[in-house]
This record gives structure tokens, sequence and C-alpha cells, in this order.
């Protein structure tokens, strides 16, 4: 198989990077969950993505499969999620019914996250067109290897269960499990530095 192309997605992709990822999570059960409804998801999801993971646009770590078949955003040890615009997302964009599920979520999150330096994989996906072709597997494998030469953590949260093995398979660990009212359950998991 001829390796995959990996390129740094500048500020002016992050559109087509955004498209990319909504197309990648439409059967995601921890995102549908937020975001039920077609028009509530086609609308919220481009704007999660960049709330949680937009800083990755700014600081050169946003990188994608030549010819957008997949996208992840990586957030290095000196960038973090818009907190103040994720929270603006959940009161307007999220069903008032499932508000407090959400912020219990976060909160035990955040009970999982490092508190040492670390890369936090903010979200990752794949066309699902080009799913099954090793793009996700490539994005993973280019920034583990950044981050193994650096010798730091590597975070994230598995929203999908079906992901966890795959994400094992690159040597992450799962930490624990999350959950709250009727949300579906999210695996925060870590890698040690390889």
């Amino acid at each position: 198989m001829t390796p995959l192309n990996i390129k740094i997605a500048t500020p002016a992709e992050a559109e087509d990077c955004l498209t990319v990822l909504t197309l990648a999570f439409c059967n995601d059960p921890a995102i549908r969950w937020m975001f039920p409804q077609p028009a509530q998801y086609a609308q919220g999801l481009p704007l999660f993505a960049q709330a949680f993971g937009g800083a990755a646009f700014q600081q050169g770590t946003a990188f994608y499969t030549e010819g957008f078949g997949a996208v992840a955003l990586w957030l290095p040890p000196t960038a973090q999620p818009d907190e103040a615009a994720l929270m603006t997302l959940i009161q307007q964009g999220v069903e008032a019914s499932q508000q407090p599920a959400l912020t219990s979520i976060l909160e035990q999150l955040g009970g999982h996250h490092p508190q040492e330096p670390h890369w936090h994989l903010a979200i990752i996906g794949t066309d699902p067109i080009c799913q099954g072709q090793g793009c996700g597997s490539a994005l993973l494998t280019h920034t583990l290897a950044i981050c193994d030469q650096r010798q730091e953590l590597v975070y994230l949260e598995a929203t999908n269960p079906r992901n966890v093995a795959l994400y094992k398979k690159h040597g992450f660990e799962v930490l624990g499990t999350v959950q709250a009212g009727n949300s579906p359950t999210l695996y925060p998991m870590l890698r040690q530095p390889q």
C-alpha cells in the first residue's frame, strides 16, 4: 500500500477540515446524543469541532490526508479548547434536558485529563467513503511519532466504543469510562511515550 501524504491544514483550509469531520461523525453515538436532530447536528458539529480543537489550525497541528480523506486536530501542550465557545454551544445548541448530563460528562472527563504536559487528540475523523483505507491510522502514526520523539504523553476521549481497539493498537490505554443520564459511554485514554 502506498503511504498516505499527510499535510498541515492552514486556517484557510479549516472549513474543508470541518466538513470532513461533519461527515465522519454523523453516526457517532456520543456526538449524535448531543445533536440528535439532523439540522442541529449539521450546525452543531462544525462549531463543536472548532471550539474543541480549532486551536490546532493556529498551532500548525491540524493534519489531513491528501485529498481530505481524514482530518485530525491535535492540541499540543501549549494549546487548549475554547471553553467559552464550548459553553456557549452547549447552552444554545444542546437541548436543555441534556445539558445537566453533558455538564457531568465534561466534569468527569476533566478528572481523567492529565495534569502534566501532554498532547490532546481533540478530534479525528475519516470521510465515510475513505474509511478502511488507513487514513485515520496514518494520521495517528504521524503525530504519535512526533510525541514519542519528544517523550510526551498523549490523551484522547473515544466517543465510539468501536474506536477503542484502534487506539489500543496505537498504544493507548483506557483510563475508565464516563457516562451520565441517558448518554452513551465515553472512554478517556492515555498513551505513554514509546
